[in-house]
């Protein structure tokens, strides 16, 4: 099943009540809930209230968007944004692979990244939890033979992947990184942005792309949450408009 919702820190100068009552208006069934703005890590009432307040809607959380980068952290860093997660009732949670891109890493900072993976993996699985790397410009997932590099490095049953096209990209090489990402797939960042991040258009315009990227998906029978993120002028209305688009193209069978 492929479900649509919302990336919170789409709109982060509103309330997650706000939020809730946007997606309701919009028909989405999901929100990845982001941990700078709504859901701040280590603070387990707050996730605990936003949770109840996301069910009682009719709604799912998604996942909890940390902003973790794998690496190098500061003594139980990772521990506050489990405990966020945990208290949220997010099956998953969103880390980035490092801090800079791929090219710039050096092999002893993918080693650390690559041990630090392993181990919040083991952490989040105590909770039942898994832990969900973005496929991010800037991270170890930034380039197409690191992102498959990961795949082999991270062969731990508790390791997840987030997808989203690369901004530039043709959509055949978007699509052959989903295809190799699919066996590890959890959600799915759905926006509209060309050429680059900072040219947000409505998701309408990307109708060949998308419809490309969810046949992938689809086909391949795998569940997975479809996001909606940074709509164009932040615009709650741009929102309420992509998300009719996003449910059409779901409910369509090519």
């Amino acid at each position: 099943m492929l479900t649509p919702g919302l990336v919170s820190i789409s709109f982060r100068k509103l309330s997650p009540e706000e939020i809730i009552t946007l997606c309701g208006k919009a028909g989405v069934q999901c929100i990845e809930w982001g941990g700078d703005i709504h859901v701040p890590p280590g603070d387990p009432a707050r996730a605990r209230e936003v949770g109840r307040l996301t069910r009682e809607a009719g709604l799912e959380v998604a996942a909890y968007g940390s902003y973790y980068r794998l690496g190098p952290n500061e003594p139980g860093k990772f521990e506050a944004v489990m405990a966020s997660a945990a208290a949220l009732g997010a099956p998953t949670i969103r880390v980035w692979a490092g801090g800079k891109g791929s090219r710039e890493t050096e092999v002893d900072e993918r080693c650390e990244i690559i041990a630090d993976a392993l181990r919040v993996a083991d952490i989040a699985a105590r909770h039942g939890i898994t832990v969900c790397l973005e496929y991010h410009p800037g991270t170890l997932t930034d380039e197409r033979e690191s992102a498959r590099a990961l795949l082999g490095e991270l062969a731990h049953p508790n390791i997840e992947f987030l997808w989203q096209p690369t901004n530039g990209a043709p959509v055949g090489e978007c699509a052959s990184r989903l295809v190799e990402m699919l066996p590890r797939l959890r959600n799915v960042h759905v926006f509209h942005w060309w050429p680059t991040a900072a040219e947000r258009l409505p998701l309408a315009e990307g109708e060949e792309a998308w419809r490309c990227y969810i046949d992938i998906v689809r086909e391949s029978g795998r569940d997975a949450d479809m996001l909606l993120e940074f709509v164009r002028g932040d615009d709650p209305q741009q929102f309420l408009a992509d998300a009719t688009t996003l449910k059409k193209w779901l409910e369509s069978v090519v």
